[in-house]
């Protein structure tokens, strides 16, 4: 039987910061309004902003809707493929399998 060690690190704070934000992602709906929005594009009125567009195809993209996440922003394949490399090359190290 192996056996999971992990060394816990300040520098794998980055590494969970995309981790819980593609999680978010995963389980919010993209056809829900929002009442309020953090993006200074939107704050300031512009009807495009280019990262909630990302934002909206990434969770497109996991609710299986490729359509509509190519249309909403053609990168988010990309950009979950890079944030999950990411995030793997921090944790990698301070992860062990023993047995």
């Amino acid at each position: 039987m192996k056996r999971v060690t992990y060394k816990y690190k300040n520098s794998h704070l980055e590494a969970y910061f995309w981790l819980i934000a593609l999680v978010s992602l995963a389980l919010s709906s993209p056809d829900e309004a929002t009442h309020y929005t953090l993006c200074i594009f939107k704050n300031l009125g512009f009807n495009f902003c280019p990262g909630c567009g990302l934002g909206h195809s990434i969770t497109y993209l996991f609710h299986g809707r490729l359509l509509d996440a190519w249309q909403a922003h053609p990168l988010a394949p990309i950009a979950v493929v890079v944030l999950l490399y990411r995030s793997f090359k921090i944790l990698r190290k301070d992860i062990n399998f023993t047995t």
